[in-house]
């Protein structure tokens, strides 16, 4: 049997140099940190930026009901007529506001109306739920213009169930008048 014989040529490949391709991979690793690094600080920047802006937020609310509590709760109504009939239609009319400041138990009331039918005669606070009629609760013992138009002011205390009730929107004020005296304006009493 024939015997075959096998070369082997060798070439030579150019070297690497461990210590260059240690750095080159210890220089990849570095930048790598370094953008891990800057990602985590632009996190940590805007989560220090959103506790900044949520204490802030916050003070600012705690100073506006510290100032609120202290000045007072205001709440407005606008004046107008109170349902009517055909048959009332002569009888009732006009327009006008109100505000009305809560400070602790006493509720501060002044307001303004116009072209009623007949002069006004008082005013008395009820409670309901917005739009439906309810009994009075307090004849307001305020200061009121005998007159088609005019002004009305005065302070009333509320029990704690009235201070409720005024929170919740279920206060209203109505004007009475000579020829309207079951009520000619009303409105509620609304943040």
């Amino acid at each position: 049997m024939p015997s075959r014989r096998y070369t082997l040529e060798v070439t030579t490949q150019p070297a690497y140099d461990l210590r260059k391709i240690e750095i080159d991979v210890s220089k990849n690793k570095v930048r790598a940190l370094e953008k891990t690094m800057a990602i985590r600080r632009r996190i940590m920047t805007v989560l220090l930026c959103a506790a900044i802006l949520c204490f802030i937020s916050a003070s600012a609310g705690r100073t506006a009901s510290a100032q609120n509590t202290s000045a007072g709760e205001t709440f407005k109504a606008r004046l107008s007529p109170v349902p009517i009939d055909v048959t009332m239609m002569s009888t009732v009319a006009g327009s006008g506001s109100i505000t009305a400041t809560l400070s602790g138990k006493h509720l501060t009331i002044t307001g303004t109306f116009e072209g009623l039918r007949s002069p006004a005669t008082t005013a008395q606070l009820h409670r309901g739920m917005k739009g439906i009629r309810g009994p009075a609760i307090l004849d307001l013992d305020l200061m009121i213009s005998k007159a088609v138009k005019g002004t009305l002011s005065g302070s009333i205390e509320l029990t704690p169930d009235q201070i409720a009730d005024l929170r919740n929107g279920r206060l209203y004020v109505q004007i009475q008048s000579e020829r309207a005296p079951d009520g000619n304006l009303w409105g509620w009493l609304l943040r």
